[in-house]
């Protein structure tokens, strides 16, 4: 939240173009929302399960769903490789409970402790695995780019399954199957998938294959629902931060659906209950802002296998157990992060003459911990609307960067250009549009800085750097009220590339004060009208400096405040300017 008094941005708002015909039965205000977010077709509308393209789509889909049926009809032992994020472990939950709902009965997990073995199928992690001498390793959200990981487990006699959503390298490994949407030639219509996505999607594959052979019917199984997954695989899209076209708009839809309705599983209920989240009416934003953070806190701090197993058990005592341990380190991430945010903001001051002319910037301080750049790299890209690395020390000379990017800047691309032309600067990179990482040699950041600063200024030169808020337009006093609020939630899901509409306007603030520590309660009165309207703005930097405004400029979401039993509309301030 910016200071007050604060330099203005440039707000402009959604141009009026015709909405598509096929939406004239919606609210104005609707048709206006979707036109912004150029929806043309009412089946983008449609978020049923029947919806959903084909997994046959997906290249690689039929040597694995083959292979792995044939695998759970002989009894084979599949361990499943996982990545330490939300969608890593959601990933993982979904594979391990989906195999077992198959059929499967011996199903185990491996998940890398990011600061011993680092990310993906490394030769480390099949030396590990090999001790319980699996017939098949099964990646989750990562392995696209572990090409000497696979051939050390080929070596051993493994069968290696990949599944992952990354962006492939030049060279793919040697796996016996590899289903990823962002595969050369891929004829599926998402290439959005996140890592859980593309579990579900194998497993749905696998069900297939297992029907048509009578599996089922001969073993005296139930061909299980699983859509049971789908909670799971919600909570994974959104904390990925993948861009929710249609198919994961669908995906999401469906996962907060069976939230909403009390079919989600122990651990995730148990996630919402510490966050203070109530499951009968949750949102996207509630998943990605308060679920995710504390499963990611397991795989930033300690281990991701405590958010897994938060996962996988059904018992909602033991569940509890757990979502309290996560929350304790959600706040003990949050303590570390507050100080790595003023060292680099304090190292935001030493460059401030400059940072107008910088396209990006790299960051790096020895006391900073390793599992917490990638949040101080969001941080800071927020902040300054340009892509950020963050680097920590590991051992030795080497140090681990975290990337985030802004829209626009597809920040893998630019690492892999960086890499074509100084082929042994990274020792390692991989990632997607909006988020990467890599490691190099201590020595080199200055170097890699500079390349990096100019391979961005050549993404950026037609992108606003200002970082222009975009709204919906204004609301009318009369529609400042809760029939609309709700509409609005139940219009979604929003999120990544489907953004959730944003409005402006101008109002006389009546009262104003400080909750909790950093957070701004408002009362609002609409101009040219005797309407009153509450207002919230959080995390503020200063808030103190803003109980003498009168007058507010603002950008603002239409919310629903619950309290005790009570629902109210309140405005959720985005973007403020005083106006005194």
């Amino acid at each position: 939240m910016p200071y007050y008094p604060v330099k203005k941005k440039i707000i402009p708002r959604a141009s009026d173009r015709l909405a598509a015909p096929e939406f004239s039965h919606l609210p104005p205000l609707l048709q206006r929302i979707y036109t912004a977010r150029r929806l043309t077709v009412a089946d983008e509308l449609d978020r049923s399960l029947a919806k959903l393209p084909s997994p046959w789509l997906l290249s690689g889909m039929e040597g694995m769903a083959d292979q792995l049926a044939e695998a759970i009809r002989q009894n084979k032992s599949i361990l499943v490789i996982a990545d330490y994020d939300t969608d890593g472990a959601t990933g993982c939950a979904v594979a391990v409970r989906g195999l077992r709902l198959l059929g499967a009965e011996r199903v185990s997990y491996l998940v890398p402790n990011r600061f011993e073995y680092g990310y993906g199928l490394t030769p480390e992690i099949v030396d590990l695995a090999a001790q319980s001498a699996p017939d098949i390793l099964l990646t989750v959200d990562n392995g696209i780019s572990s090409l000497e990981g696979t051939a050390a487990a080929k070596a051993r006699g493994m069968l290696v399954f990949i599944t992952d959503h990354h962006l492939p390298g030049s060279e793919l490994p040697g796996a016996d199957a590899i289903v990823n949407p962002n595969l050369a030639g891929d004829r599926f219509p998402s290439k959005y998938l996140a890592g859980v996505g593309v579990m579900f999607y194998v497993l749905s594959a696998v069900r297939i294959r297992l029907r048509n052979s009578g599996h089922f019917s001969q073993n005296g199984l139930q061909e299980p629902n699983l859509a049971q997954l789908l909670d799971l695989v919600a909570l994974g899209t959104v904390a990925d931060v993948v861009t929710l076209d249609h198919v994961n708009r669908i995906l999401v839809h469906q996962g907060l659906q069976r939230i909403r309705s009390g079919q989600a599983h122990a651990g995730l209920l148990a996630l919402l209950e510490v966050s203070g989240r109530n499951s009968r009416i949750i949102t996207a934003a509630d998943l990605g802002f308060a679920v995710a953070p504390r499963l990611n806190a397991a795989g930033r701090l300690e281990d991701m296998t405590l958010g897994i197993e938060c996962l996988l058990t059904d018992d909602a005592d033991a569940a509890r157990a757990m979502a309290v341990r996560l929350d304790q380190l959600n706040r003990d991430r949050r303590e570390i992060e507050e100080q790595m945010k003023l060292d680099a903001l304090a190292h935001l001051e030493d460059l401030d003459a400059s940072l107008a002319t910088k396209a990006a910037l790299c960051l790096f301080d020895d006391s900073w911990h390793q599992g917490v750049v990638g949040i101080l790299a969001s941080r800071i890209k927020d902040r300054l609307n340009r892509p950020v690395i963050a680097f920590a020390r590991t051992d030795g000379d080497e140090i681990k960067g975290s990337a985030r990017s802004i829209p626009g800047v597809h920040i893998r691309d630019v690492l892999s250009d960086i890499a074509t032309r100084y082929p042994n600067l990274l020792r390692k990179f991989g990632g997607h549009a909006m988020a990467a990482g890599l490691s190099l040699h201590r020595d080199d950041l200055p170097h890699f800085t500079e390349l990096f600063e100019e391979e961005v200024a050549l993404h950026v030169a037609d992108l606003d750097l200002d970082h222009a808020i975009h709204s919906d337009g204004p609301l009318e006093a009369h529609e400042l009220d809760l029939d609309i609020a709700e509409l609005l939630r139940q219009a979604g899901p929003w999120g990544q590339g489907f953004p959730e509409p944003l409005f402006d306007g101008e109002f006389e603030v009546t009262q104003s004060r400080i909750v909790g520590d950093r957070h701004l309660k408002l009362v609002l009165k609409i101009p040219n009208s005797e309407k009153f309207i509450d207002g919230i703005a959080f995390f503020v930097d200063e808030p103190s400096d803003w109980l003498a405004c009168r007058h507010l400029r603002a950008v603002y979401r239409l919310d629903i405040n619950e309290f005790r039993d009570a629902r109210n509309v309140q405005l959720r301030m985005e973007y403020m300017e005083g106006r005194d």
